[in-house]
Formats: C-alpha cells, sequence, structure tokens
C-alpha cells in the first residue's frame, strides 16, 4: 500500500515538472520572437508596440499610443498579437441599404396596404390616411 502511495507521488511530481518545462519552453519560444515593431500584449492587459528591449534588465518599452511609453518587465509580455484580417464592408452614407432592391409587388402586400401605390402623390396619402381614421369611428 505504501509502495502504491509512493509511486503515485513520484508521477505526481513528475508530471508537475513536465508541466512546468513546457511553460518555460513556451515561454523561452515567445520571447525569441520579440523584436521592435511587434504588437504585443502584457500579462494584465496593455496591448502596444515593442520599441526596444534591454536584455540586461530584463526590460520592454512598449508604445501604448503615438508617444506614449511604457516600461514593463520581459515576462510581463505574454501574447504576441497578430492583426486580424478584418473583413471590410462597405457602409452606404445614407439609408438606401436599409430598403428593399425592388419595391414589393402590390399582391404582396396586406389588403389594407394595397391602397398606397406609389402612383399616389403626397397629397392623395394624406387624404386616404385621414379618411382610413374617420371610418374607425
Amino acid at each position: 500500500m505504501t509502495i502504491l502511495l509512493f509511486l503515485m507521488l513520484g508521477v505526481f511530481i513528475f508530471m508537475m515538472f513536465r508541466r512546468n518545462k513546457k511553460t518555460q519552453q513556451q515561454q523561452a519560444q515567445l520571447q525569441s520572437q520579440f523584436a521592435p515593431g511587434v504588437d504585443v500584449m502584457t500579462s494584465f492587459g496593455l496591448f502596444g508596440r515593442i520599441v526596444s528591449i534591454d536584455d540586461a534588465e530584463n526590460k520592454v518599452v512598449l508604445e501604448l499610443s503615438p508617444g506614449n511609453l511604457a516600461t514593463v518587465h520581459r515576462q510581463a509580455v505574454t501574447k504576441i498579437v497578430e492583426p486580424a484580417a478584418a473583413e471590410t464592408q462597405a457602409v452606404p452614407d445614407d439609408a438606401s441599404a436599409l430598403t428593399a432592391e425592388e419595391p414589393l409587388a402590390p399582391e404582396t402586400l396586406a389588403p389594407e396596404n394595397k391602397a398606397g401605390t406609389a402612383d399616389e402623390t403626397p397629397d392623395e396619402t394624406i387624404k386616404r390616411l385621414n379618411d382610413e381614421g374617420k371610418k374607425d369611428i
């Protein structure tokens, strides 16, 4: 029974060291990709571009916005941000995209809406709407 307990403890310690080694390898690989001009994210959520790297003191100078610099520890930079391939959609300047491409046929309209056609003038529309309101009373 005690042999099994020591065996399980040994496996647990082995797995723990293995996971730490993988994490260190990933961190080393990430830090090898650091160079001026690379967009990165820090562990506390700041996004910026690397301006310079000081290997002797493990410091990285980030440009957060034009003219705004921040110095952070090298290990605080945890992720390289890849530029997203944003799909650009043309946004119209007016509401023309909100309307249907072709006007709806009168047969597709509800029966109460058939009276309003494209041939109707604004004055006729106002008169028709006023007359419809009087019918309900």
